[in-house]
């Protein structure tokens, strides 16, 4: 039997909620020649080009763009095999006293937003490091929260909340899977 899935956000939904978190995030810190994104792989990176694409669009401004590679600061590496996938980081900028928005797609336990606070600070020393998260569905592990966020979604702890985005995925929606009634 198939999981029951439900879309919590369409392809003109993210668009808004993209648009809205760019302008919160000027809104938040005006001097935008000191901010930079930094986007968490693998799905968190599309989305802080995109903050950024539309931060230069409203402000004229373009920001640096970054992407950081967590695997090897996850807490669970020895639980996800020997030898995981590593990806190269992208930061080719100083991250000292820049206003550093790190970037993710689902905010679920804090537990990948631990891990790239821990590799981002290996590159420098912000002034200050803003999360923004296109999904927050709660279930908290560790005391994390973002600062901007495109839609609180309550789920169940078992849940699967898939974030998909054109670039890496030919389409963009947001949805749910529910685990509940599903035979395992």
């Amino acid at each position: 039997m198939a999981a029951p899935r439900a879309v919590l956000l369409t392809g003109d939904d993210i668009r808004r909620a993209v648009s809205r978190i760019a302008h919160e995030i000027v809104e938040r810190d005006r001097d935008v020649s000191a901010l930079a994104m930094v986007g968490i792989r693998s799905r968190g990176d599309v989305l802080a080009a995109r903050l950024r694409d539309a931060i230069q669009a409203h402000e004229g401004t373009r920001v640096p763009l970054g992407s950081l590679d967590i695997t090897l600061y996850r807490d669970d590496l020895t639980r996800i095999g020997y030898a995981p996938v590593v990806h190269r980081s992208a930061l080719d900028f100083s991250v000292d006293d820049r206003v550093v928005v790190l970037v993710d797609d689902v905010l679920f336990t804090g537990r990948t937003v631990r891990a790239a606070l821990d590799a981002l600070v290996d590159y420098g020393r912000p002034r200050a490091i803003r999360l923004a998260v296109l999904v927050d569905r709660g279930h908290r592990e560790l005391p994390i929260r973002a600062d901007f966020v495109g839609k609180n979604v309550p789920t169940k702890a078992d849940d699967d909340v898939r974030v998909h985005l054109a670039e890496a995925d030919g389409r963009d929606e947001v949805e749910v899977l529910s685990r509940e009634g599903v035979a395992s």
